[in-house]
Parts: C-alpha cells; structure tokens; sequence
C-alpha cells in the first residue's frame, strides 16, 4: 500500500495541522487541539456543530464557517470523535443561543455525540439532530435506519444558514425535521477503501464488477453487479432517489459525490445522466452540487443526493457562505 503519509498513528494529526494552517483565515484549533472551530464566532447565534471520524474530508472540517458548521469534531479514520471531544467543541462555541448537533446516523456517533450532549446539558441548551439520507440501509430492516451520508452536506448547510440568520434553536431543529424525509442518497462503488490502520481493502471487486448501495464507511453494499456504462448505473442510482422523494414537490437540488477515487471529468458525466432522468421525469433541477466533499478515503465510486427544497430553503442555500470546501455570496 503506497499513501503519502508518515505513520498510520500519525496520518490523521498531520493532516488536521495542514488543514488549519491551509485555511487561517476561516479556522482555529479549539481547546487542546480537540476539534477545529471558525475563527469569529458570532454572539448570539446558534452554534451548529458536527463531527465523525476522519476519511471523509472535506467533510466535516472543509464546512467550518460562515453559514455552515461553528465547529467540526474528528475522531480517528472512520471512527466517531469522543464525547470530551464534543463538550468541549460545545463550550467553547455556545455564545450565548445554544448549541445545535447534526449527527449521522451511525450507531458510534450518535452515542458519543448523545453522550456529549448529557454531559454539557447542565451548562447549555442543547438539541441534536440525526440525518438518515441513505436508501441503502432501508432495505436491510436491521433497526438501526438509515446512514447519514453525503446528504449531510446539505443538511449542515441549510442548517448553518438559518443560524446565520437568526433562527433560534427550537425552529433549527423544527428545520431538520421537516427537511429530514426530503433528502435521499444512494452510493456505487468501482473499488473497496484502504485503511491505513489495516493496510487492506474494505472489499474486493473484480474487473467486471461494481458494489450498489456502499456506504461512507468503505460498507459494501446490497448487491455486487456487472460493470456497465455509466448511463445504465447513475439511472439507477437516480431512480432510487427519484423514486423516494420526487412526488413531495416540483423543484430540487441535485447533487453528485465523488466518494475520493472519482475525477472530476466522471462525476459531470454522472451529473449529466443524473439530470437528464430528473427532468425527463418532470422534475425541475433548479440547483446543483457536483465535486468530492464526503469521501471515503481513496474508494472510487460516487452518490446521487437528491433534496426536495421549498423556496425559502432555496434562500437559505444561497445566501453568503465561506468556508474552506464551499465558498460563495461573499
């Protein structure tokens, strides 16, 4: 395994301190170096706050900034921040509004995050927000619901821009979920992911082969199928979100992950399918999002997200936003 890293032990830390020293004028190191935060926080303001383990940049330290995240906390590769992690993010940011979590559903993170939020409940108004875009882990009916995935993205965006705003912490979680039905994902893979910590990959795929429905996690998926043209499997990948989402309105975001192995050339490609079946189907795509911004690691593949936005979310997508993996408005 050939990665441009020191040690497994260290790939993480290393790569934080770059991170924050690429990006000074958008973040800071918290306390102790647990997490990052945006440098100018805002009196009086909710703080969003996110987290989860590292392999996914950009998310979620690339979203640290006006109108998105306060903080982002990272624990090791694919493995959920501690809850003193968590506390300390949530002390260090709570100006005066309260805090507000947004937390992928994945059974790690939301009993760190839970944990965390118990802990500083005494000191801080607290409320915590689960996002569960993914349609693969509904047909496994195991209990645990659906993953947040890159529909998260979109999440923690709307999200930060209602705080920016104003909105007080009751209506932001009324805004999560009400937005929470409305935003489906669904992955493909090309190849597993390598683990530094392991040196192997997640899975093996043979040169005919592609995994429908992975996770972020480098988790295979339902079902492994035959390699075929990108039309044939981005159609389906947006029939499933399509077919999840589409009947609540006429308006939507589109959005196209890679999911770290996928240039960009593929993903257009992808969008472009992706697009054709939506407006073929009577849906109006009125914003989009195509780009790598929740990876896992080194996996080649890609996701469909598909948001179902009403007008006033369409405003809170727009208005200004800086920080390190989304910039505009400013």
């Amino acid at each position: 395994m050939k990665k441009f890293m020191n040690t497994a032990e260290t790939m993480v830390a290393e790569s934080l301190d770059g991170f924050v020293r690429a990006h000074e004028d958008f973040v800071v190191f918290g306390a102790d170096r647990k997490f990052v935060r945006r440098r100018h926080l805002v009196p009086g303001k909710v703080a969003i706050i996110s987290g989860g383990g590292a392999g996914h940049e950009p998310m979620h330290i690339g979203f640290v900034g006006r109108g998105m995240l306060d903080a982002a906390c990272v624990g090791h590769i694919f493995t959920s921040p501690t809850p003193d992690q968590i506390v300390g993010a949530i002390e260090e940011t709570d100006t005066g509004a309260g805090c507000l979590l947004v937390v992928k559903n994945y059974d790690g993170d939301v009993m760190n995050f839970e944990m965390a939020a118990e802990m500083a409940s005494s000191r801080h108004k607290i409320e915590m927000v689960i996002v569960s875009d993914d349609i693969e882990t509904a047909r496994t009916q195991d209990g645990r619901g659906r993953r947040g995935v890159a529909g998260t993205v979109i999440v923690e965006r709307l999200l930060g821009a209602a705080a920016e705003k104003g909105m007080a912490l009751a209506e932001l979680r009324a805004l999560a979920g009400d937005l929470s039905p409305r935003v489906r994902s669904m992955g493909v893979a090309l190849t597993g992911v390598t683990v530094p910590h392991t040196q192997r990959s997640t899975f093996a795929l043979g040169p005919s082969e592609i995994e429908m429905g992975v996770g972020i996690h480098g988790e295979p998926g339902h079902e492994r199928e035959p390699f075929s043209n990108a039309d044939a499997i981005v159609t389906h990948l947006s029939a499933t979100v399509f077919n999840e989402v589409a009947p609540v309105a006429d308006k939507a975001l589109l959005f196209v992950n890679g999911l770290g192995g996928t240039p960009p050339a593929e993903l257009y490609l992808a969008y472009n399918t992706a697009h054709r079946f939506m407006t073929d189907h009577d849906l109006r795509i009125v914003r989009s999002l195509v780009g790598t911004y929740a990876t896992s690691l080194d996996m080649q593949g890609l996701s469909v997200t598909l948001a179902i936005l009403s007008e006033e979310e369409l405003l809170l997508w727009d208005s200004p936003v800086a920080t390190a993996a989304l910039r505009w408005g400013c």
